[in-house]
């Protein structure tokens, strides 16, 4: 198995970007694997065109239960990291690399790429939302021990051990995919790194949470995290431990 990710797109009703965007990772020569999650137009028809494998969810799970089905076959399949990339065409696929090398070059678990860390952003954010991202991030950054500026973006690079805990644990949940595994990452010992990343407004569709329901959903997700209440991996320790020999005599 080649040491490069695999490249992972959940992807719901994106038809109008998909194709794009799978096109745009296949010529930088990474798999791809695009997960429907229930749509009902020609999503994986398209993705599948463009030539990415696809893993077709019947029914409609959120990102959390398609990033889980992913990353089950990313293991199943001996990858040893994943990148996650959105189908809407928001995330520079030109920048998949730069995650692979500083994860290469820190040995970090989870590097995220960040819409905040360069001031020129690329797409445009609500104040309100702005706001309540700031209070993730002072959670997310206490909790990996390092600056984290946008502790809800989607594109960042796994690799394993993290990959096989998230494999097995990671919730389907408003942001538990994203900040809540942040914090649990963090929390059990693995290291987590952060880059600056230009990510843009959506090319088509529009977002599948409302702004007042996801303002009380942020809120909820604090309460969780704030209160340990927050799904369980195996600390690093523990999965490094695993991984030794057994000696014997």
């Amino acid at each position: 198995m080649s040491d490069k990710p695999l490249i992972l797109i959940p992807a719901l009703n994106e038809q109008a970007t998909i194709q794009e965007v799978v096109a745009s990772v296949i010529a930088q020569g990474f798999d791809v694997v695009v997960i429907d999650d229930g749509s009902g137009d020609q999503t994986a028809n398209l993705a599948r065109q463009a030539g990415a494998t696809i893993l077709t969810l019947r029914i409609n799970l959120g990102v959390g239960g398609a990033l889980r089905c992913g990353f089950r076959y990313a293991v199943t399949n001996g990858y040893k990291s994943v990148v996650q990339c959105d189908a809407d065409g928001q995330h520079p696929t030109s920048h998949i690399q730069r995650l692979v090398d500083v994860s290469n070059e820190t040995a970090s678990h989870m590097v995220i790429g960040s819409r905040f860390r360069n001031q020129d952003l690329g797409m445009t954010v609500m104040w309100h939302r702005r706001f309540a991202m700031w209070i993730l991030s002072l959670f997310a950054s206490r909790a990996c021990k390092t600056k984290i500026t946008d502790s809800t973006s989607g594109f960042r690079l796994i690799s394993e051990p993290l990959l096989g805990q998230f494999a097995k644990y990671l919730p389907s949940h408003y942001l538990g995919d994203t900040f809540e595994a942040n914090v649990v990452a963090g929390r059990a010992g693995y290291k987590v790194k952060e880059i600056a990343a230009p990510i843009s407004d959506r090319k088509a569709g529009v977002s599948s949470t409302g702004s007042w329901r996801s303002i009380i959903l942020i809120a909820r997700s604090i309460l969780v995290v704030f209160f340990h209440l927050h799904f369980r991996i195996a600390d690093y320790s523990e999965e490094e431990l695993s991984l030794q020999p057994v000696k014997k005599g």
